[in-house]
């Protein structure tokens, strides 16, 4: 059957600003404190969506979250007088609050969800399951809007799609979404090898850890369970030493595409045993996986989690080859545009390189992997999801009018404060949800 990998990138959000919140991201923690540009980083990433599109790939986008989130401040007691007042009360005697309510953050998509395609599971459905993102104070609000938004783009009523509600909160029963899952096939629309990549379980005791790991496996086999697949799952455990390292998601020291898993020597605990019950799952499905193996000693750990090699897209072109997404990081690098240049040229599964300028994300701790969600579909699954969230060139035009219409060039944590931003942001999202179609979707518009 045929079957396309539709990518749906995050739509920077008016907010975005370098709030460093996220601990074990070492990007995120380095610029901490710095001035970014919201309007340049939504129109970097509208121009990787278009660069995908014109190389034959299907592109959608998934709109900003709401934020500053005033409901998440109201819980937090900041109840009195109206939006604005409840911002200026949060401002004046809890800033670092605010600033967790006002991240960009749900730019990284790939994290919004873990999604499987109908190919393998039972009921032949494509199954989403929005990430809890407990690890993160920032991140765990947003998985209702999240859930509101798969809902509105894939429509259960269809009889294509099947929702389900996130992980519950457990303690440490954290599921990170699509940044800790992949997918090993023959190809798009055959049955696969469905790979969820944890750092710990929920019941284990940890201690002596600098950055604790966020993903948790019995999250992950819930999620197996949940969308019926646990008998095309491999649960792999992500290294220590690459947690340690920066390697906050297993999506920055490896990438799955088709057949192939591109990975760092030092990405998982026991590769071996890992790659054995790949294989089994392969002779099972039907293909024959490809390992390709990224050493220590061509790329180091530190370079590769700095220039976000793994954190790339590793897409199936038109023409069944494959070609490697990059930030522009990966090229400046040069461990890894010399890992890439000889890999394009040798024996290797990849054919092509691409390079994009995404250092508002980078500099913010997300690469072109962070940035998109990949869902498979087939035609039909194409005809009976939310047409206005795929993306044309009139499409994308239209959305960057509406950036440079409405985004800031600037934006600090002290800004965050200005009452003036939330009626930008409302505005702005007020428009877009009618360019997309969305309907009253916003809390603010309900």
């Amino acid at each position: 059957m045929t079957a396309y990998e539709v990518n749906f990138d995050g739509l920077v959000g008016p907010t975005h600003n370098y709030g460093g919140l996220s601990m074990g991201n070492v990007a995120s923690m380095s610029h901490g404190g710095e001035a970014s540009n919201p309007k340049a980083a939504a129109l970097q990433g509208l121009q990787k969506m278009r660069a995908l599109m014109k190389l034959g790939l299907k592109q959608g986008v998934l709109p900003p979250h709401e934020r500053p989130f005033v409901p998440a401040l109201r819980k937090m007691g900041f109840f009195t007088g109206t939006d604005a007042d409840v911002i200026a009360q949060a401002a004046k005697t809890d800033l670092a609050l605010l600033r967790n309510m006002s991240s960009a953050a749900a730019m990284w998509t790939a994290n919004a969800a873990t999604v499987s395609p109908s190919a393998d599971t039972p009921d032949k459905r494509v199954h989403f399951t929005p990430a809890n993102l407990t690890a993160m104070a920032h991140r765990s609000i947003e998985h209702p809007f999240t859930g509101r938004v798969l809902k509105t783009y894939f429509p259960e009523e269809t009889g294509a799609f099947a929702h389900h509600d996130a992980v519950p909160v457990m303690g440490a029963m954290g599921d990170e979404g699509a940044a800790n899952h992949g997918r090993m096939a023959a190809s798009h629309g055959e049955p696969g090898a469905e790979l969820f990549v944890y750092g710990r379980s929920a019941f284990e005791r940890l201690g002596g850890w600098n950055f604790l790991p966020r993903q948790a496996g019995e999250a992950s086999e819930a999620i197996a369970r949940h969308h019926g697949v646990d008998d095309k799952a491999v649960y792999i455990r992500q290294s220590r030493e690459a947690i340690e390292a920066g390697a906050f998601h297993n999506d920055v020291v490896s990438v799955a595409n088709a057949n192939v898993l591109l990975y760092h020597e030092k990405a998982f605990e026991s590769p071996e045993s890992d790659f054995d019950r790949i294989r089994r799952r392969g002779d099972d499905l039907g293909f024959e996986p490809i390992f390709v193996e990224v050493s220590e000693a061509e790329v180091p750990l530190s370079d590769a989690i700095r220039s976000y090699l793994f954190n790339s897209q590793l897409i199936t072109l038109p023409d069944d080859r494959m070609a490697l997404i990059l930030p522009g990081e990966a090229e400046t690098t040069t461990s890894t545009r010399t890992w890439v240049e000889q890999a394009i040229a040798g024996n290797s599964p990849i054919a092509e390189a691409h390079y994009f300028d995404l250092n508002q994300s980078m500099k913010n701790g997300g690469g072109p992997a962070c940035l998109r969600l990949r869902v498979v579909l087939t035609d039909d699954e194409l005809a009976k999801s939310h047409a206005p969230a795929l993306l044309n060139e009139a499409k994308i035009s239209a959305l960057e009018s509406w950036v440079e219409k409405h985004y800031r060039d600037r934006m600090t944590a002290a800004d965050l404060a200005d009452p003036a931003l939330l009626t930008e942001v409302r505005t702005a999202l007020d428009e877009l949800s009618s360019l997309l179609d969305l309907g009253p979707i916003y809390d603010f518009q309900r």
